[in-house]
């Protein structure tokens, strides 16, 4: 617990009792602020993206908190070996540690800004406003204050618990139990009735997000879109990212423009939450539209799994429809009105749910025709999609006997697909840049653009999983605060700093504030628009375009 510990002083009973509790409430100890310095300098370390003034004070005041609870761990630890109490510091100590935290902190100020303004630069991202380095400490010291009061409040808990426990079993007893007494219930606390609560209010409010459309975008005329002339589902029920997907994309004539060959208007079968009741109602729903709509009888048919709120990458789906000439047919359904981000933490059995189900439900109907009249079939998720979709398949050879290829991008590191080939790659393979059994079906790729490595080995069967080196969502594991991940040693990508180091507890956090600006840099982090040519480019790969030509498609999907 990110507390100060427990000392029998004069003015406390055997259990750690305060007599003087507000006057103790405003007390900092010298190893906790020795420690509370120590992280709190390491926090402006680079991470894989450039961070804000503002979020950079939210890491900071949080490994602060961290840093000044090892502190004063690390006195107790000590104080129990040298088997003496607590006693005050001697008021040069605190002059010493005065002295040497303004000079110490202003350098890893200093430098923190020097490593973002390297990443910036990386990145192509805009010069920070300086402005707001006033504010840095501000927040830094609000963070570190919410959250040393909230620790003590736990720790006050506690003693009053093992004082009423003290009365009817032995001291150390007690003590024990008072500690588990007060985690049991701040974690009740914080994961259901704080937790359950934030999720209910976000998915109320996102609920009426998601009657809403977009300005511009209107019901299609064409039977050829869900939602538009005969479809089986309706255009209110599509939600609002399905009314996105279902009314914009290419036309044939855009199509035709880049390509240079004739081309046709693709189909799009979608459903949304209200569409259905469930899961599996709703892929069985849009798999009857998508075959009303005449999906199957094209040449391509690609299966995406959505992120939390039902949206879809339009440069995923533009990008397949441009390179297929339009002769192709897209299915996907929504699963959760929350965005991608919130769906992440809190809604991953929904996306496993909705992504088998609408895998088996496709596979089912395609695997059912004659095999000289089925569409090539084509697999693809982003983020949390990826999530969904991976769970259609048992791993790398269902994976080639049921698609005609696989296009994920930005994997969350907790796929279980993902961390299987990656986990088990070949001997000498990076983890930036894993190689699986020879890459003979499945193979990784920063830049698609680029070949892909085994370059020298045959590829009939093609899954490729895109991720860039910065893209923090593929990097992101509760594991990184106390366990050094290869990926942090291994030479970095061509957007990531090389000074870029794993430190205990400060990694986790700095690659957590990442998380919510993952996407905000084209091209880096979890961005994956001009990506998606050169991605599908190498798994379909594509008739007709030459390097002229893909190079004005990569312009226009950007």
């Amino acid at each position: 617990m990110l507390t100060d510990a427990v000392d029998r002083q004069p003015g406390r009973d055997d259990l750690g009792s305060e007599v003087a509790p507000r006057r103790r409430l405003r007390r900092l100890t010298l190893p906790g602020c020795w420690g509370a310095l120590l992280l709190g300098c390491l926090s402006f370390t680079p991470s894989l993206l450039p961070r804000g003034s503002v979020v950079q004070g939210l890491v900071w005041g949080i490994t602060a908190v961290i840093g000044y609870g090892l502190g004063v761990l690390v006195a107790a630890i000590w104080r129990g070996l040298a088997d003496r109490e607590a006693r005050e510091p001697h008021p040069r100590s605190w002059k010493v540690f005065a002295a040497t935290a303004v000079p110490v902190l202003a350098g890893a100020v200093v430098l923190g800004q020097v490593w973002q303004s390297e990443i910036r630069r990386l990145v192509g991202a805009e010069p920070v406003d300086l402005g707001l380095l006033v504010a840095m400490p501000f927040v830094a010291a609000l963070v570190f204050t919410v959250l040393l009061l909230i620790c003590r409040g736990v720790r006050w808990v506690y003693r009053r618990l093992a004082g009423l426990l003290a009365h009817w079993i032995g001291r150390r007893a007690a003590t024990t139990l008072g500690w588990l007494l007060a985690a049991g219930m701040t974690y009740l606390i914080v994961t259901g009735l704080l937790l359950d609560g934030l999720v209910t209010a976000a998915n109320s409010a996102f609920s009426v997000h998601n009657t809403t459309t977009a300005e511009g975008v209107t019901a299609p005329s064409s039977g050829l879109r869900s939602g538009g002339s005969g479809s089986l589902v309706p255009w209110e029920t599509l939600g609002r990212e399905g009314r996105n997907f279902a009314a914009l994309g290419p036309t044939p004539d855009e199509i035709a423009r880049v390509g240079g060959l004739p081309a046709v208007a693709p189909v799009r079968a979608y459903a949304g939450l209200d569409s259905a009741p469930d899961a599996e109602a709703r892929a069985a729903l849009a798999v009857r539209d998508l075959e009303r709509a005449g999906g199957l009888a094209r040449r391509h048919l690609l299966v995406v799994v959505t992120t939390g709120s039902g949206w879809v990458d339009p440069a995923l789906v533009d990008s397949f429809e441009y390179l297929t000439h339009g002769d192709s047919a897209t299915i996907a359904l929504q699963y959760s009105y929350l965005p991608s981000w919130m769906s992440y933490l809190v809604d991953q059995s929904k996306a496993r749910e909705a992504g088998r189900a609408l895998v088996d439900a496709v596979y089912g109907v395609w695997s059912s025709m004659p095999p000289e009249a089925r569409p090539r079939l084509f697999f693809a998720g982003e983020s949390l999609g990826s999530f969904g979709a991976e769970a259609g398949f048992s791993g790398e050879y269902d994976m080639a006997n049921r698609a005609d290829g696989v296009l994920f991008a930005g994997p969350p590191n907790f796929n279980p697909l993902f961390r299987e080939f990656t986990d088990h790659r070949d001997p000498g393979s990076l983890e930036v840049q894993p190689v699986y059994r020879q890459g003979r079906i499945v193979r990784f790729a920063g830049d698609p653009g680029a070949p892909i490595p085994p370059v020298d080995r045959p590829w009939p069967d093609r899954v490729l999983y895109m991720m860039n080196p910065s893209d923090p969502i593929v990097w992101w594991s509760p594991r990184l605060a106390l366990h050094e991940p290869d990926w942090i040693d291994e030479p970095p990508g061509a957007d990531v700093l090389d000074g870029v180091v794993w430190i205990p507890f400060v990694t986790f956090w700095q690659v957590t504030a990442d998380l919510p600006f993952a996407v905000d840099v084209p091209g880096h982090g979890h961005n994956y628009v001009s990506r998606y040519v050169d991605g599908w480019t190498a798994v379909l790969p594509p008739t007709g375009y030459e390097p002229e030509q893909l190079a004005t498609l990569r312009a226009v999907i950007r």
